[in-house]
């Protein structure tokens, strides 16, 4: 009895967070300095424009049918990791400074799993994006065969298991009862965790870049042997393209958290407070990746851009009632078919130029419908 007695007297679940901070030797500050306000209304103004931004890039996903594509549902599920992660930074920046001291130990692990839980999502969402390139463009194709079913069953598979990560911490794997092992970055995470967590995510990074160059490289090697018929050159082109926008995705994604890792690596493996100096540095890169999507969409994909500026002239009533979109040209499908960009915007000339005119009228609904 006296040994079981002893054994939950290790544990510090009654402690403040204070108490683990002290600990860890993690300064926390007990009054707003102006850093502080600096931080906080910086964070905060990023965190609205991830939000919004990833909102647009969902909307135009599902507001276009050319998009409609399993390739894009697990882009448009990517940018929801990020407007979770928005989200998740913006809780953050109302639970940091010297609100942090307020917090119970469950909203502490509440905060923290929010932002593991973003991160999560998204090495998962890259890696299914990673096989469903990998099915498809070894047989050169621009979209798999996979069914809308299938789609929603991996993306709902995949919050469930990011879901659960980001929960681990909570159910468990800390240091309250062993204050020995707690991280200085995250002074409630056992470092072991951290260890773990971090090697996961650098070795699924790895895997991804493995992955995709290989492909890339598959890609390049395959369309030096493509004949030069226009059909063919046109899907050559599309396949390439829409392949160079998600290795930037990766890139970016790899480049953006990386860094944080490995410092979470060193957290769990050392004791040095360097680790401490630099972490807001690295926190804010990671933040500012789930900016980076909808940035790199625009810039790579012309119909994601143009998706873009129709949804923005919809907000505006002048812009909605111009009914300029007959006129918007989409490259996707014009390429799988191997039509001329001008076929399309010759209407009645040919014998199907009227039903080209209507069915780019049909990709895009008008701002003017309800």
């Amino acid at each position: 009895m006296a040994a079981v007695t002893a054994a939950k007297q290790t544990c510090y679940y009654n402690e403040s967070i204070l108490f683990f901070y002290n600990n860890s030797r993690k300064p926390v500050s007990d009054t707003w300095r102006t850093q502080d306000y600096i931080v906080v209304s910086l964070g905060l103004t990023v965190c609205i424009f991830i939000i919004l931004a990833n909102i647009l890039v969902m909307t135009a996903i599902f507001v276009n049918r050319r998009f409609h594509y399993p390739i894009y549902y697990l882009l448009g599920n990517l940018a929801a990791a990020d407007l979770f992660a928005g989200l998740a930074y913006m809780h953050l920046m109302f639970h940091t400074g010297p609100w942090t001291q307020k917090l119970t130990i469950y909203q502490w692990f509440i905060r923290q799993g929010l932002i593991d839980t973003s991160l999560t999502a998204s090495v998962i969402n890259l890696m299914a994006i990673a096989l469903e390139r990998h099915q498809t463009i070894f047989t050169m194709q621009l979209h798999s065969k996979m069914t809308n079913q299938r789609v929603l069953l991996l993306i709902l598979g995949i919050w469930v298991v990011a879901t659960v990560m980001g929960l681990v911490p909570t159910m468990g794997w800390n240091c309250v009862c062993n204050l020995k092992k707690c991280s200085m970055m995250a002074p409630l995470y056992h470092k072991d965790y951290l260890v773990f967590w971090a090697v996961l995510n650098l070795v699924s990074f790895t895997i991804m870049v493995v992955v995709y160059t290989r492909i890339f490289m598959y890609v390049r090697h395959k369309s030096q042997r493509m004949s030069q018929h226009t059909t063919q050159v046109k899907h050559r082109e599309t396949v390439v393209s829409l392949m160079r926008t998600v290795f930037v995705i990766l890139g970016c994604f790899v480049i953006c958290w990386t860094p944080g890792l490995v410092l979470l690596l060193l957290d769990g493996v050392t004791d040095d407070t360097f680790v401490l100096r630099v972490e807001k540095y690295f926190l804010v890169l990671a933040e500012m990746n789930s900016l980076m999507n909808p940035i790199i969409y625009s810039y790579r994909d012309q119909d994601m851009r143009r998706t873009f500026k129709r949804i923005l002239c919809c907000l505006c009533p002048r812009a909605g009632q111009r009914g300029e979109h007959a006129g918007v040209h989409f490259n996707t499908l014009d390429q799988e078919a191997g039509r001329k960009p001008e076929d399309d915007q010759i209407p009645m000339t040919q014998p199907n130029g009227t039903q080209l005119v209507l069915r780019e009228a049909e990709d895009l609904q008008d701002c003017t419908e309800t």
